[in-house]
């Protein structure tokens, strides 16, 4: 045959293989159906494997059984996520609660007044003061304990990427995000008024903050030292009878009096920091449209494949994905993902319900607008 006849053999051989393709999705319907009325979970592992296993016993090419496996488990996958649309069909529709940044009493964020942490809180609760705390840390604890009713907290910044003392505290606390906003960074380098840039014997700030300027820093030559926070250094430094200096905003500088010696120093010329808003509760406001994740994947073969085909088969856009160390002396991450949706969506729970079934671990951080 040529080229042309092969191609229209593969024609054929595609629409018979879509033809049984949508016969067994109908058969799990059946199987949904049936597990509904006698109270039976989507996934059931045994059985998995027990396909799986056939399907490669059934294949009579060595070099295929990898391939007919990735198909096979991928038709499994878009079948369980059929099966938990049919069974969630027919719940009540979710009701969620509305956060309310008007009447809001109490709000954490850390570092001290100037910081960027502060001017994210203006963004979301306009004139409200917060209240400062010393760590990122104390500013979970509060949240979840209740002693104030949001949290302001920095997570990812364009230029230095994602803050993994934040990440981590999400996972250690019962913690919510309710809300995603994005702040201009302005970095200067400032001192005490009189202070030379050739005098600066050492350079404070936060970790971050020294990581997005890390090239004005490599050019004069400075020491580094971290500090807690941008705005808490600057206050160490106007403090301080040392040739010193800290990297802050602008308006940190001004507030306190110090003498700005550069400004726009940061790496790239749009520097941004994403804030989230988080709560002791699950709240969700009307114009949601992202979701926040964190889950732990299997230790088998293509589990990372299969996790992203499942929001493909969804049709919702995976927005972001990270992942850290989880901390146990292992070697295993946790996964970090955001990704378009609304938890009120049917998909939504549909896949929700599945990956809470199939991961090692799962845990939801919020529906939220991204801004």
């Amino acid at each position: 045959m040529d080229l042309q006849e092969l191609r229209n053999e593969i024609d054929v051989t595609d629409k018979e293989i879509l033809s049984l393709f949508m016969k067994r999705m109908e058969l799990c319907k059946g199987v949904a159906d049936y597990k509904k009325q006698h109270n039976m979970p989507v996934f059931q592992g045994g059985r998995e494997q027990q396909v799986i296993d056939r399907i490669k016993a059934l294949t009579n090419d060595p070099t295929l059984e990898n391939g007919t496996s990735t198909l096979f488990t991928t038709i499994m996958d878009i079948s369980k996520l059929l099966q938990n649309r049919k069974l969630l069909s027919d719940n009540q529709e979710y009701n969620f609660i509305t956060p309310d940044f008007e009447n809001v009493q109490q709000i954490g964020c850390q570092g001290t007044s100037g910081a960027n942490s502060e001017t994210a809180s203006r963004m979301i609760f306009g004139d409200k003061q917060p209240t400062f705390y010393k760590s990122f840390e104390d500013v979970f604890r509060a949240v979840q304990s209740g002693e104030v009713d949001y949290g302001v907290i920095p997570l990812k910044n364009s230029t230095a990427g994602m803050i993994d003392s934040a990440y981590d505290l999400m996972a250690k606390y019962s913690v919510y995000i309710v809300k995603q906003v994005c702040v201009e960074i302005n970095h200067c380098l400032c001192a005490k008024k009189g202070t030379s840039i050739n005098d600066i014997e050492c350079v404070y700030s936060h970790p971050q903050a020294l990581a997005q300027c890390s090239v004005f820093l490599a050019e004069h030559n400075f020491n580094t030292s971290p500090y807690s926070n941008t705005a808490t250094s600057a206050e160490m430094v106007l403090n301080s009878d040392e040739n010193i200096a800290s990297i802050c905003s602008v308006d940190c500088a001004e507030r306190l009096g110090l003498e700005i010696l550069a400004e726009n120093i940061a790496d790239c010329s749009v520097n941004r920091t994403q804030f989230v808003c988080i709560a002791r509760d699950l709240q969700v406001s009307e114009d949601a449209d992202t979701i926040s994740i964190m889950i732990q994947i299997p230790h088998t073969e293509g589990s990372l494949y299969r996790l992203l085909t499942k929001f493909y088969v969804n049709g919702m856009n995976i927005i972001r994905i990270e992942n850290r160390p989880i901390r146990d002396g292992s070697f295993d991450v946790m996964f970090y993902l955001d990704f378009t949706g609304k938890l009120q969506d049917p998909e939504v729970r549909a896949l929700i319900n599945d990956l809470s079934e199939n991961m090692e671990y799962f845990r939801c951080l919020g529906n939220f607008r991204n801004d």
